[in-house]
């Protein structure tokens, strides 16, 4: 029984993606945390609010987010009458997990008249709650 090595070019591997996303009207945004096969092949590398800045002032029609869901939803909400791509559906954020739009309502309906500041790595659930974010 024989073995067959597989190689795997980057390159031409980058090449295809960067020419996709030509074609298809998209600009793929990386996060810092994003392998650096990820970070090569990305249009624009940064932190979530920056990229979601990008995100809003890009001409592309499409945005190919390369992080969390949190950071896709802010993008999102900036860049709204875009089409707005996360690769992997699972990439959570545990930060961003720590409360969810029930807890968060369910806290307001306690502390009647508080004021919720929530940080940028929330859900646009939690965002959507949120008197300054």
């Amino acid at each position: 029984m024989t073995t067959e090595s597989t190689t795997f070019d980057v390159a031409a591997w980058a090449d295809e993606v960067r020419a996709l996303a030509a074609q298809r009207d998209a600009v793929i945004l990386a996060h810092n945390y994003q392998v650096p096969e990820i970070q090569d092949v990305a249009h624009h590398v940064g932190d979530s609010l920056a990229l979601s800045r990008i995100a809003a002032k890009a001409d592309a029609s499409t945005i190919i987010f390369c992080g969390v869901h949190f950071m896709a939803e802010t993008a999102k909400i900036l860049a709204y009458d875009k089409t707005v791509l996360i690769p992997d559906e699972k990439a959570g954020c545990s930060l961003a997990e720590t409360i969810n739009g029930v807890q968060l309502r369910a806290w307001k309906a306690e502390h009647p008249g508080a004021v919720v500041v929530s940080y940028v790595n929330t859900t646009a659930e939690v965002k959507a709650e949120t008197d300054i974010c």
